[in-house]
């Protein structure tokens, strides 16, 4: 009847409302990015003081090293480790590059994705990595000095630098990592500074979980508290600001199991103004 018919197609129409509105929050998003500086990222969060490998209070040590053991546990094994967004940056990869043989990094802006190319190819970067890799050297009780075998062993085991999407369903091509998913998932600072709102972190967790097989691992780490950052100089992009209680919720529904989280509250020194984040979270979760 053509009452029934009128009907339908209102409630379709009121489904896809809500539908398109996550998309344009999703494309403003990605407008945000248009103007991102891996050097200057690189600058304002990768520098002392939240650079400092002679202090224990700051960020970036407490990262590896929270990295370092999640890798040193010996329950992640298996060939694929994933890189969700890794920006410009490799510190998170530096541990596990021993453990998988095969390490596929990814980025949505072509920028990051060349400024990770440039390293890997012939060293040259805008940021040093040489004290990320001595430091981790020494937290696996090897010398400093070992650090440019750590280089050539992530060089030789990066096999891509891919475009991802976190925001769609399948966030990498098909045929990219095995049909089964990878390995291992690692992910720093991604979801919840390219996100709109709490919904759709939750909704990208759950597209990277289909690059993961299942009894497979996610590594965790994010901003708490924190409302926007410095993507290049004037550039504010905006973040979800999350505590732990919405951290393990989005997890939980997602599907994941946690089984570690673990908390940085940033001193007053480690506050720069390139962002107004108050704590680092790193969690480590497994797909059932």
């Amino acid at each position: 009847m053509p009452g029934d018919k009128e009907e339908q197609e209102g409630s379709a129409e009121l489904r896809e409302k809500p539908r398109r509105e996550e998309e344009e929050a999703v494309d403003a998003m990605r407008v945000c990015y248009q103007g991102f500086d891996p050097a200057a990222y690189l600058q304002f969060n990768y520098t002392p003081p939240r650079a400092d490998f002679q202090r224990a209070d700051s960020i970036v040590p407490w990262k590896l090293a929270c990295l370092h053991r999640a890798f040193s546990e010996g329950d992640m094994q298996g060939e694929v480790l994933v890189d969700v967004g890794s920006g410009p940056t490799l510190y998170q990869v530096m541990s596990g590059c021993e453990v998988f043989g095969r390490v596929v990094l990814t980025d949505f802006l072509e920028v990051n994705r060349r400024e990770l190319q440039r390293w890997l190819q012939d060293g040259s970067s805008s940021l040093d990595w040489t004290p990320y890799l001595e430091y981790v050297c020494q937290l696996e009780g090897r010398r400093p000095s070992a650090s440019s075998e750590k280089a050539a062993r992530l060089r030789s085991v990066v096999s891509d630098v891919l475009p991802i999407d976190v925001h769609r369903p399948c966030p990498l091509a098909p045929g990219t990592i095995p049909a089964n998913g990878a390995d291992c998932l690692v992910s720093c600072f991604c979801l919840e500074s390219v996100s709109p709102d709490l919904a759709a972190l939750t909704r990208a967790l759950g597209h990277i979980s289909s690059l993961l097989r299942p009894g497979g691992h996610l590594l965790l780490i994010g901003a708490l508290g924190e409302s926007y950052y410095l993507g290049a100089a004037g550039l504010r992009i905006p973040v979800v600001p999350l505590d732990e209680a919405q951290v393990c919720s989005s997890l939980k529904s997602s599907g994941y199991q946690l089984l570690q989280l673990s908390v940085y509250t940033l001193p007053a020194e480690m506050r720069v103004g390139v962002d107004d984040v108050t704590g680092v979270f790193f969690a480590k979760a497994r797909k059932p």
